[in-house]
């Protein structure tokens, strides 16, 4: 559980991504950003492969995906 969580690096645009929760407001998709994580085996092949991302976009979506899990996403910041 995470109380209170800040999820200030995922957005949700309606006209981005069909509206799926994104980092940073780019089109990668919490789900690929966890797809990803589940295919690399080091952390430095992901940054050679997606130099956009960093370690707080990876364990910013780990934890988006968590409290998700557990209905437990709260202030979640919108783009309109």
């Amino acid at each position: 559980m995470i109380p209170n969580a800040v999820f200030d690096r995922i957005t949700v645009e309606a006209g981005k991504a069909g509206g799926k929760p994104c980092v940073r407001g780019m089109r990668i998709t919490v789900r690929r950003v966890l797809e990803i994580l589940a295919t690399y085996r080091e952390r430095a092949e992901i940054f050679r492969e997606y130099p956009f991302l960093d370690e707080d976009d990876l364990q910013q979506a780990l934890r988006y995906a968590a409290a998700s899990v557990d209905d437990e996403v709260r202030y979640l910041n919108q783009v309109a």
